[in-house]
């Protein structure tokens, strides 16, 4: 008897540290998504607004669909000259991960 109260204890506790690797797993990928987008709408934003890109679409309207597309929202977009600055935000579990990026030509130019 008392076997099988240690054996459903550790069972117990190996299932609520699963549970919480998961979630913690599911976080972390979550942010590096959310990363990857701002990171790729501010390149596509930057890249409409110098030209490099032929679109008709608005500089920030195209970093939007780009970081939907990437499973994130645009919430931010502003430039300045040919420098785009991004914030996006991909949501996990209701916890919300918010990246930043910034992408333009190198400073001096």
């Amino acid at each position: 008897m008392a076997g099988t109260a240690v054996a459903a204890g550790v069972l117990v506790v190996a299932a609520a540290l699963s549970l919480g690797l998961a979630a913690v797993g599911g976080a972390a990928v979550t942010a590096q998504r959310a990363a990857g987008a701002a990171d790729a709408a501010a390149l596509a934003a930057a890249d409409a607004a110098s030209g490099a890109v032929p679109t008709a679409a608005e500089p920030c309207a195209l970093a939007a669909r780009v970081a939907e597309a990437a499973g994130a929202a645009l919430t931010g977009c502003s430039l300045e000259g040919f420098v785009a600055t991004v914030e996006v935000q991909a949501a996990y579990a209701g916890l919300a991960a918010v990246s930043r990026a910034r992408a333009g030509p190198p400073e001096g130019q």
